[in-house]
């Protein structure tokens, strides 16, 4: 069997509001900077790589001027967010299961480099697609058949992992299992 993973929300976390809410006291800041930023149109096109970080940064301190100080440190330090789930300590055990792992995940350059530069289990990958590699984001159904294509997986050999009900509809309609992540313990092997 073929696993595949999402990142965000499933091997780490990506939780906006919980983040800025451990840094800010200020509700409508928080708001504010969670629609102007990381709910924003901009977010999703840095996704598939049409946008730098630096970019972003300079739209958004445009778009909230009253907060450019915050959303200069929060670009900075976006990698911040994220902690590792405990979905990660299954991986090396669906591998020994004797089970490919894959991932599939709408992220940006730089927080790509460093989630694969910090955790080391992306070793224990065979592959998989990035959107901001290939410039397409879930939940088009080009990405997973993209992913089928490249790895010239079977689509009925394959379960997805995802946090969010219309990227796990989008792969179903191609043909593979999905389950909608909640916890590790939706991780059978």
């Amino acid at each position: 069997m073929n696993y595949i993973f999402d990142i965000g929300n499933v091997l780490v976390t990506y939780e906006p509001e919980k983040y800025l809410e451990g840094l800010f006291t200020d509700k409508t800041a928080i708001d504010l900077i969670l629609k102007g930023v990381y709910y924003s149109d901009e977010w999703q096109i840095a996704d598939e790589g049409k946008l730098t970080r630096d970019e972003m940064t300079k739209i958004f301190c445009e778009r909230l001027p009253q907060y450019k100080d915050e959303i200069i440190s929060l670009m900075k330090n976006v990698n911040d967010m994220f902690k590792p789930l405990n979905t990660m300590e299954l991986l090396p055990k669906i591998k020994a299961a004797g089970h490919k792992l894959y991932y599939l995940s709408n992220i940006t350059f730089d927080v790509r480099d460093y989630i694969v530069e910090t955790y080391d289990v992306f070793k224990l990958f065979e592959g998989g697609i990035f959107s901001c590699d290939d410039r397409i984001i879930k939940p088009n159904p080009e990405i997973y058949q993209l992913l089928l294509k490249r790895y010239n997986l079977n689509a009925s050999e394959c379960i997805f992992f995802d946090d969010l009900e219309k990227n796990i509809a989008a792969a179903e309609k191609e043909g593979i299992k999905s389950v909608l992540f909640t916890s590790a313990d939706c991780v059978t092997f």
